[in-house]
């Protein structure tokens, strides 16, 4: 059997994903179920849209269930190690500026379970993650990204 993939993550985030695995488990699976009652009171199942789309909503919602609770069951608690408060890494708050003279912007780096670029979380697994990791601040470091490099200094970490 192959080895089980890890997702990082902050606790504030196995907390959010056990949060919604209650919520699917209790309300949202048992929303489907009405619905699909719902839709076999219309009649012939063969050609029955609603009973179609309720059945399909009901598959998403188990293969959702099924994802959180491998994400919750491997998941790696983020400790943020205060041995080094200089250099970027997962957890933390790094602010940096685009060079020669971007704004600046500031990310937390955070497991791919728990990303979200709208919140300002990005993936460990992101480009921009990754060339910042084990960086110290004042660092200059060059970003791959699908748009092209962009040299970045880091002003911040938290």
């Amino acid at each position: 059997m192959a080895a089980e993939k890890s997702f990082y993550m902050t606790q504030e985030g196995k907390d959010k994903l056990e949060e919604e695995l209650h919520y699917l488990k209790t309300d949202r699976r048992q929303e489907v179920v009405e619905r699909i009652k719902v839709a076999r009171d219309f009649g012939d199942l063969s050609e029955n849209s609603e009973y179609d789309a309720a059945k399909d909503e009901q598959a998403f919602v188990e293969q959702r269930i099924t994802q959180v609770e491998n994400m919750i069951r491997n998941a790696v608690i983020i400790e943020n190690d205060n041995q080094n408060p200089n250099v970027v890494a997962l957890g933390k708050s790094v602010s940096f500026v685009e060079l020669p003279d971007g704004d600046e912007e500031t990310y937390t780096i955070v497991g791919s379970a728990e990303a979200d670029p709208f919140e300002g979380k990005i993936s460990n697994d992101s480009p921009m993650a990754k060339s910042l990791l084990g960086q110290e601040i004042g660092r200059e470091v060059t970003v791959a990204t699908p748009a092209g490099d962009i040299e970045v200094r880091i002003i911040n970490v938290e």
